[in-house]
């Protein structure tokens, strides 16, 4: 229940001004490559922009930790293996979030034409 209604106010991004509704969410892909290409952006773009600083932060944090934990001859993805696990921790939660958002989305705008009809 909860989590129909964190999509249904993340999805009211706004409406056009031509009064034709909500505007659709990106798709999934363009969601995806974003995320890969800049971490935390794939969540600003989920409209869950305070989700995107937190996974930054806790990416330098535990990129900082392991660098300091690792050992000094330890290859540069093991010094950094804590912020790259959360890196790739953010990319499939950018990911999930806008399939999410999408199917929502198109699910209640296929449910408002059947209601019309």
């Amino acid at each position: 229940m909860g989590q129909a209604k964190a999509a249904r106010s993340m999805t009211r991004a706004g409406g056009q001004s031509d009064g034709s509704g909500a505007r659709p969410p990106l798709r999934p892909y363009v969601v995806l490559l974003v995320a890969i290409l800049l971490p935390g952006v794939g969540q600003v773009l989920n409209n869950t922009p305070p989700r995107g600083l937190m996974f930054i932060f806790f990416m330098m944090a535990l990129g900082w930790v392991t660098m300091h934990l690792a050992p000094p001859d330890a290859s540069f993805v093991g010094r950094y293996a804590g912020g790259f696990f959360i890196y790739a921790i953010s990319i499939m939660d950018a990911y999930r979030w806008a399939r999410y958002r999408w199917a929502f989305f198109h699910r209640a705008e296929a449910t408002a034409k059947q209601g019309s009809e």
